[in-house]
């Protein structure tokens, strides 16, 4: 979006209170023995998500034990399941914790607090690793009032009806959708509470004309209806929103889930990519001259840039497969592709340094191939407009590939630095020197490193 002349501000939206993080919170109270990330070594986030995976296991042994009383007592079995969910001590105990929390309780605060600084240090080495960052962080602690606020006045207004349970509701079957729940029967808020909230600063804050909001396709409803709460409560910006709405990413042995604990972490992966990139490269003698630095540096760059390029190369909509041994692969459609071959124009670009790259003025006649790569490089402006229109990475990451493609078919049919014609080797340096600028350019707009030397 930047590149195509776009000011752009990142923000990010931590869900930092509800119901998820008191479901950690007690299971750390419950079963933690005051386990601290430096009693135990593990990153801060790592340890909580630890604790979400203990409240669910739990939880659902509870719910097998009384839904089991429940169809002995009479109740059919789907009832009685429903009523053991809604009846389990563990989620009594955890929305009873999120009400104390809505009230300021000074000790449920305290743990919150608490637990909540050691995931944000656990995500910002992450996010560092990955090299993302944001101009600014919202917090659901601070934006769910305001929500609350938005959605009291649109009661008010008639546009949301109150149950006799207490709880707030939008009626969407006019727009082809159901009921949604804004505000539960105690009061708490729900994510699209918030989310109303946090709408509403961003444009307090920045003078912004347009929100792209980049959340997986799981959530596709809940943009398709928060679109339309905002235009109801009278946001002009509302109906605008734009739902970047990615795909799910599986590996070889199937889907993510965080509850149950088969989700597949982050800094593993990226760990597993870096000394895989290691392994592989010292298998393919390309780190025989280099010292241990320059190969763990090396190998950090080209690990994330085959993980990042593997994933941005597919339409982002579409769910994947991520297969870690093939995005390794130095050959075809992958990232350390693309980097060897950048790696490959700097090194024969330092080998031909203090070459006159003067053109006379009758240069000798191009030949097709030369052509070619000079049309292919002419078209990088036009692939990053279509990008930025079609909210897609891939039609970056693929445009570079096509550049690479033909460079190395180029390499491959003509010398460069051995060309005896000093006007055709000045012709082919400049083409291999524009190339490489393309290249790093490109994978930039990736977020993906390019190495001098591989």
């Amino acid at each position: 979006m930047e590149a195509n002349g776009n000011k752009v501000v990142k923000t990010n939206i931590v869900n930092d209170r509800g119901i998820h993080i008191c479901k950690s919170m007690l299971a750390w109270l419950k079963y933690g023995n005051g386990e601290t990330p430096e009693s135990s070594g593990k990153k801060g986030d790592h340890l909580i998500g630890d604790y979400y995976v203990a409240f669910d296991k739990h939880y659902r042994e509870e719910v097998k034990e009384l839904t089991a009383q429940y169809v002995a007592s009479g109740l059919p079995a789907e009832q009685a399941e429903e009523k053991a969910k809604q009846e389990a001590p563990l989620i009594k105990e955890a929305h009873e914790m999120l009400v104390k929390w809505e009230n300021n309780d000074p000790e449920v605060r305290a743990l919150w607090e608490k637990m909540n600084n050691w995931v944000y240090a656990g995500f910002d080495e992450t996010y560092k690793k990955m090299g993302v960052g944001f101009d600014k962080i919202y917090y659901e602690s601070q934006t769910y009032l305001k929500g609350k606020a938005k959605v009291e006045e649109g009661l008010a207004k008639g546009l949301f009806e109150r149950h006799e349970d207490n709880s707030v509701w939008a009626d969407l079957t006019n727009e082809g959708l159901d009921q949604k729940l804004l505000l539960r029967s105690d009061g708490t808020s729900v994510y699209m509470t918030q989310d109303i909230g946090t709408a509403e600063m961003r444009f307090q804050d920045y003078p912004i004309d347009k929100m792209i909001y980049v959340v997986g396709n799981e959530q596709n409803y809940h943009f398709q209806v928060l679109s339309i709460l905002l235009d109801r409560l009278g946001f002009k910006w509302g109906k605008e929103l734009v739902h970047f709405s990615y795909g799910m990413v599986e590996l070889p042995n199937g889907k993510m889930k965080s509850r149950e604990g088969t989700v597949v972490d982050a800094d593993d992966l990226m760990a597993l990519m870096v000394e895989d990139a290691y392994k592989t490269s010292m298998e393919l003698g390309k780190f025989d001259d280099m010292t241990e630095e320059e190969r763990r540096e090396i190998a950090r760059i080209v690990g994330m840039g085959a993980l990042k390029y593997f994933i941005l190369k597919v339409d982002a909509r579409k769910n994947m497969l991520f297969n870690p041994e093939e995005s390794i692969d130095f050959n075809g459609n992958t990232g350390p592709f693309i980097q060897y071959t950048y790696a490959r124009i700097r090194s024969i670009l330092r080998k031909a340094e203090g070459t006159n790259y003067s053109l006379t003025s009758n240069p000798s006649p191009l030949t097709s191939k030369e052509i070619e790569l000079i049309q292919k490089m002419s078209e990088f402006g036009a692939a990053v407009e279509q990008a930025g229109k079609d909210y897609s990475p891939s039609g970056i990451a693929n445009y570079c590939y096509e550049l690479t493609k033909v460079f190395n078919q180029f390499y491959h049919d003509f010398t460069i630095l051995n060309e005896p014609d000093e006007q055709k080797k000045a012709v082919r340096l400049m083409l291999a020197k524009n190339v490489a600028k393309i290249i790093k350019n490109a994978m930039g707009l990736l977020g993906i490193e390019v190495p001098e030397r591989m």
